[in-house]
């Protein structure tokens, strides 16, 4: 069924279902690719939803450039059968609701716009939108939480924060009726409780999952000359993609002053650049394979003390990673932020290796922006040769080879609603409803499948016959989704801790971090100042309190 077919349907007063119900059967979806059986329990789609959800991905059709406004509201208008169940039309005439999010790379809430912009015209109910560079994030947050003084009622939010927030009493609880509209079964295991929960009450929509995946470019990698020039130099192995952080380093080095294509080649793009605490995670990536041992499930602090890791020697490595790799890359990236890294540099054609959430592989066959949409493949992180036990102060190396530990950085966004609503039902029902369209199964699938600052984060999103249908190249696709599942399933994956202050650790570190990268401070030495800073700032927020709560984050 073409969409022109179903806006002519919905003219004359069809609902979706009896719409669907014309529609020719796509007949039961095959499970996705061995490579991705790791998710387990995909099971069939059913014909139906399956017919729904191939058309659904054909707006506005991949490789036919970036999605507009127009195609986020078709998408939502699409997507509206789960309210129109739960609410009746014009239901919350006369609520205004306010919704604090990020509007980073024109992402996010301004995604949301679209997508609730039918949700407002079928409920009644108006949202005005506080919109947040990603710098400007965590600050804004912070604030509101330390003074208590909350002026929004919805609020786009990764699970770190649960800790701030939901442990204060700032959330309301998820009601019954929503857990059951957005299918929480559906969720990735490792997104499923007590991820999104506190004290065991029920807080957060998901609607993204998270994990730090790496990203490269095919054609440096089967490059003839490239591999010549590495043989008759006298490196080891073949040419080919690095799989350790020792082999980035080494071929970041290599391609110092080499061309690809007539163009000047560049290895791996590091981020050193602030950006709100969130880059951070970029030096994570760097360090887990060093630092989250097989038989330890702590990385960032000692589990019963809280006391920091930041500057024991595996850290330190990372951190000096960074600054022997930056002479090699390109020409201003200590200037490089992230965001930078990924749809400035990237995407855009400079660099051959980059660490990144699932954006970067969203946008470079469906963003105006990307030119590299042909030659690009995914992993997960790199691993390392060795790795660091932190409980015998010694380096190992693994019987099993390399140690890999990918970084699930931040949990994903989560959509949460504030406390605030509580005192007034309509108000409640009409931003849990806001929520759970946005967090709703089939808007998820289009949201990983284009750009929109989130990646795959339930189980049904992996069918990878599903997404090639959309016309995506099963190689491409099948890599991508395998880099994800295969982070979120793996073994030694390095989880994130959902403890209060988590930013202001991070914030802090990144105001070290850029000293250090500027040559003001010695790997070592930078390193001692976060620790000395971390120290502080758990003193502040109660040690005890602290240590119970990372044991709990841990499983531990």
């Amino acid at each position: 069924m073409k969409v022109s077919d179903f806006e002519r349907m919905m003219a004359i007063g069809l609902s979706r279902r009896a719409i669907l119900k014309t529609g020719a059967s796509l007949g039961a979806v095959a499970a996705a690719s061995t490579m991705l059986d790791g998710l387990g329990g995909l099971g069939t789609v059913f014909a139906q939803d399956a017919s729904f959800r191939g058309q659904l991905l054909q707006i506005p059709g991949v490789g036919k450039g970036s999605p507009t406004d127009a195609d986020w509201q078709k998408v939502g208008e699409l997507c509206l059968e789960a309210t129109n169940k739960s609410v009746t039309e014009g239901e919350f005439a006369g609520v205004e609701l306010s919704f604090m999010g990020l509007n980073n790379q024109n992402l996010h809430n301004v995604l949301f716009r679209g997508f609730l912009k039918p949700w407002e015209d079928y409920t009644g109910a108006k949202i005005t939108w506080i919109d947040l560079a990603q710098a400007d994030y965590n600050p804004r947050l912070q604030q509101a939480i330390a003074t208590g003084t909350v002026d929004f009622d919805l609020l786009e939010m990764g699970a770190p924060f649960e800790g701030d927030v939901c442990g204060k009493g700032l959330a309301s609880e998820m009601p019954d009726w929503v857990k059951a509209q957005i299918d929480m079964d559906d969720y990735v295991d490792y997104l499923k409780a007590p991820v999104g929960t506190w004290e065991g009450k029920t807080y957060r929509i998901s609607v993204d999952g998270d994990c730090h995946n790496f990203n490269y470019r095919t054609d440096y990698f089967t490059d003839a000359a490239l591999a010549k020039a590495w043989k008759d130099e006298g490196h080891e192995g073949e040419w080919s993609v690095p799989k350790t952080w020792q082999k980035v380093q080494e071929v970041t080095k290599f391609l110092k002053g080499k061309t690809v294509g007539g163009m000047e080649a560049v290895g791996y793009l590091d981020a050193p650049k602030a950006w709100g605490g969130f880059g951070f995670y970029f030096l994570g990536s760097r360090a887990t394979a060093y630092a989250k041992h097989p038989d330890d499930k702590a990385w960032l602090f000692d589990v019963d003390t809280m006391k920091p890791r930041i500057n024991n020697p595996a850290w330190v490595r990372a951190i000096q990673d960074v600054i022997d790799a930056l002479p090699s890359e390109a020409g201003d990236q200590l200037n490089a932020d992230p965001g930078t890294t990924a749809f400035q540099q990237f995407l855009a054609g400079t660099g051959s290796m980059v660490s990144w959430w699932g954006d970067v592989g969203a946008s470079a066959r469906t963003s105006d922006s990307s030119v590299v949409g042909d030659t690009i493949g995914f992993d997960i992180l790199p691993g390392s040769d060795d790795v660091y036990n932190a409980k015998t102060g010694q380096w190992e190396k693994l019987a099993s080879g390399p140690n890999h530990a990918p970084n699930m950085a931040y949990l994903g966004w989560g959509v949460y609603v504030m406390a605030r609503v509580d005192s007034d039902e309509k108000k409640k029902k009409a931003a849990w409803s806001a929520a759970a369209h946005l967090g709703g199964k089939d808007l998820a699938l289009w949201t990983a499948a284009y750009p929109s600052g989130f990646q795959c984060y339930r189980k049904s999103q992996f069918d990878i016959k599903e997404w090639v249908s959309a016309g995506y190249d099963e190689a491409f696709i099948t890599s991508y989704l395998s880099s994800q599942s295969n982070s979120y399933n793996h073994p030694n994956a390095a989880i994130e801790p959902r403890i209060p202050g988590i930013f202001q650790y991070y914030s802090v570190a990144e105001d070290e971090l850029a000293k250090v990268f500027a040559g003001q401070a010695t790997a070592q030495a930078g390193a001692d100042a976060i620790a000395s800073a971390w120290e502080k700032i758990t003193d502040q927020l109660g040690r005890d309190k602290q240590i119970a709560l990372y044991k709990a984050s841990l499983g531990a």
